[in-house]
This record gives structure tokens, C-alpha cells and sequence, in this order.
């Protein structure tokens, strides 16, 4: 392993748990949505607004932690840099019809798929565990297609969905953040 790809090892094992918090955050919107579903389409938006704002925020702070350490952290900064745009978007227009939240969400999660999908490529030399990170690419892709294709269900009518996605991606970036932690801890082994 060379000099740059230790420097990025060491730091995703000192920030595994910015994405075990951005896991957690998901499940815990996934959980909330499942267990309040007869919410309103405005605390869906707030909702899901609040969601991509932290995650948006946490995703950050690892991209500019890792900044001087490895070439490629642009594409986790851009992540991040979508999460918040689409937050922000969401609480500036919270009127929003149910069509409009779907491709909100649908371009938000096609767009921080691909994205994590291109880090997990960029990282596969680096890390252990890089396909939990494209699972959970491939995961937003198809979230996003399938809202895409069926807009007009309302946002309320694929509540279910957009609770099951956000458990699962949670539950794939747990698992990523557990895989780096362990990763982190056998590189710090003499």
C-alpha cells in the first residue's frame, strides 16, 4: 500500500463513524416514516428535508477531512454538497406537490448514488468492503428510477418505499462503517 493510499485508509478509519451516523440517521427516517404513515405530504417534506441536510452536513466533514490526504475527495464532497442543495430546495419550497417531492427524491437519490458508486470504485484499492458502498449506489439508482417511473402515485402512495429504501441504505452504510472500522484497525496493527 503506498504512501496516499495509507494516508486515506488511516483517515476513513478515524471518520468510520461519520458514516455509521449517516446510516443511523437513515434508518432512523425509514423507522419514523414506517411507524407514522399516515403523516402529512408537508412532514414528509420536512422530513425528508431534515434527512438530507444532516446527511448532507456529515458527508462534508468527511470529504474536507479527507482533502489533503487523497485526490478523490471531490466526489464525496459533491455528495454531500447534493444532499444539502436538495434540503435546502426542500425546505425553501415545503408547498411542494407530490410530484415535485418524487423527483426531488428520485434525482437525489440518483444523483448521490452514482456518486457513491464512483467513490466505492475510486476507494476499491484503498478499502475493504467497497461493494457495500456500491450496493448502496445501486440501491439509490433504482430507488430513484422506480419513483421516476411511477410519479404518479404521490408521495404518500410510496411511503412504504421511500421507509424501506431508507432503512436498507442505512443498513448498507452501517455495515460500511463496521467494514472501515475493522479495515482501520488491522492497518494500525504493526
Amino acid at each position: 500500500m503506498n504512501t496516499v493510499e495509507k494516508h486515506l485508509a488511516t483517515i476513513l478509519s478515524h471518520t468510520w463513524w461519520v458514516l455509521l451516523l449517516r446510516g443511523l440517521a437513515a434508518i432512523a427516517f425509514g423507522i419514523l416514516t414506517w411507524l407514522l404513515p399516515r403523516i402529512s405530504l408537508a412532514t414528509l417534506v420536512l422530513l425528508f428535508g431534515a434527512y438530507t441536510l444532516v446527511d448532507g452536513i456529515l458527508g462534508m466533514s468527511a470529504a474536507i477531512t479527507g482533502r489533503k490526504e487523497h485526490e478523490d475527495w471531490w466526489v464525496l464532497l459533491l455528495w454531500a454538497l447534493i444532499d444539502i442543495g436538495i434540503g435546502i430546495l426542500t425546505f425553501l419550497a415545503p408547498g411542494v406537490t407530490a410530484i415535485a417531492l418524487l423527483f426531488y427524491i428520485a434525482a437525489w437519490a440518483i444523483a448521490t448514488g452514482m456518486l457513491q458508486i464512483v467513490a466505492a470504485i475510486r476507494l476499491r484499492k484503498v478499502i475493504t468492503g467497497e461493494w457495500w458502498l456500491v450496493l448502496a449506489g445501486l440501491a439509490s439508482v433504482v430507488f430513484g428510477v422506480l419513483l421516476m417511473a411511477q410519479p404518479g402515485e404521490g408521495a404518500l402512495a410510496v411511503l412504504w418505499l421511500i421507509a424501506t429504501y431508507a432503512v436498507v441504505f442505512g443498513v448498507l452504510l452501517v455495515i460500511l462503517a463496521f467494514e472501515v472500522r475493522a479495515f482501520g484497525r488491522r492497518l494500525a496493527r504493526p
